[in-house]
Formats: structure tokens, sequence, C-alpha cells
């Protein structure tokens, strides 16, 4: 029988409700109910418990998962609760099956960001997120100095997270543009970093994601290749692989 029980959060995760870290927050938050009880954090369930979600029962309907390339505008809030934020990103979107997105992009950002019902890719991701690449197109208000280039490129420290970001590739495109490849995923990172050397971000988009380029107008998404899923595994794969190894050091 224990074979068969399975942690509520990653219940909600495999059939595409949201991730497992969103599965938390709504436990956490009191949203979720088994057979009509709260249940704490870590709750195992069976496959004949009910859950229910905001009083909705969730079941296991799933078919084909859907992986989505989306070009975000500046504006829309990467948030699944549609309920707090009006301009968010399901409803902009208004996918006929319930999708949820990987990771986030600030609301001044636009650019590339994904989304699916896979709950298992989205922790596969997240839990590599210091290992894959993410590009990035950035203006600033002023004219860029090779002493801004050499800076961003070697690490900024960040005071109220008592750390210094991990050496990237900058590259200057034009007096105030510049492209930056970051392995990390520190909450409005670059606008910090440009902050920190007294420059301001007017515009900042994401053009990749690991294999995936931005190809699609503003506001509009498409579905991933075979191809681009494909190789998108074997980078996770390979990027879950070096996080383990970390992980045993």
């Amino acid at each position: 029988m224990t074979e068969n029980l399975k942690r509520i959060n990653k219940f909600l995760s495999e059939v595409g409700y949201c991730s497992r870290r969103e599965a938390d927050k709504l436990i956490e938050a009191g949203r979720v109910t088994i057979n009509g009880e709260i249940p704490e954090m870590g709750t195992k369930i069976t496959p004949t418990d009910e859950v229910h979600v905001d009083g909705k029962l969730i079941e296991n309907t799933k078919q084909d998962f859907v992986y989505l390339a989306f070009n975000k505008p500046v504006g829309i809030v990467c948030t699944t609760d549609t309920r707090v934020e009006k301009d968010n990103i399901i409803d902009f979107i208004n996918y006929p099956k319930r999708i949820f997105p990987i990771g986030r992009l600030d609301k001044p950002s636009e650019g590339l960001i994904l989304l699916t019902d896979d709950g298992d890719i989205v922790n596969k991701i997240l839990r590599a997120s210091n290992n894959h690449e993410k590009e990035y197109i950035v203006t600033v208000d002023k004219q860029i100095s090779q002493t801004f280039i050499k800076h961003m490129s070697e690490g900024i420290y960040l005071e109220d997270l008592d750390r210094t970001t991990k050496k990237c590739e900058v590259k200057r495109l034009d007096s105030n543009t510049f492209s930056i490849i970051l392995t990390q995923g520190l909450n409005r990172q670059i606008r910090r970093m440009c902050e920190y050397l007294n420059y301001e971000v007017q515009t900042l988009k994401r053009v990749r994601i690991m294999n995936i380029s931005l190809d699609v107008p503003v506001g509009e998404y498409r579905e991933l290749t075979k191809e681009e899923f494909r190789e998108l595994n074997a980078l996770l794969a390979s990027s879950t692989k070096i996080y383990q190894e970390q992980k045993r050091k």
C-alpha cells in the first residue's frame, strides 16, 4: 500500500494544477483539503483520497502536457493567483488548459518565459536554476563604459544578500545597450547590479532560456518543438547531475 502513497504537493504537480512550490504555498494558506480536512505539509494521499483546492475537486484527467514559449509584455505579472493580480499572465494568455509559468519575469520586464502544465519539468528547471543560461538584452540610461562591462562580468556585491553575483558574460551592443548571460536567478538581479554601478535600467528583455530562443511577437506564444523539448531535457539531465554533485561536496 505504501508505494501508492504520494505527497500532496507532488500530486498537485503531476496532475498539472501547479508546481510543487506553489502547492506548498496553497497548503500553508489552508486552501487545500484532503477528504474535507486541511492537511499538514508533507501529508501523503492514496488514489482514493479526494483533494480539493478552494473547494474545487482536483482530478487527474491529464493527457498530453503543454509546453509554451511566451513573449511576456511589460506590465504583465507572472502569477497564477488570478484573484490578486488583474494583469496576471494566466488571464492574459487565456489558454484553454490550466498552465503555470516556470519561474518568473519582473512586471517591468518583457521577453521569454516558459509555461506548462507539467509540474515535474518545473521542478527540474527550478532545481537546476544555477546551472542553466538565461540571456537578456538591456538598455540603460547612460553610455556604457568598459569599467561597467568589467564589473558586471566579474560580479557585483549585493549588500542586502551579503553575496557577490556569479561571473557572467556581458557584451556591449551599442552606446546604451548590452547583452548579459546569467546562470543565476536572484530577484531583480540585473536591475540591482546596474543600480550598484549608478546605472538605471530603461528596458530589459529576456531573449533566451537555455536552448529556447525568443522568436514570437510581444504578447504571443507558441508550443515548443519536439527538437527543442528533447534538447531541453538533455540539458536538464546534465544540470541536475551537476546540482547533485555540488550538494555532495
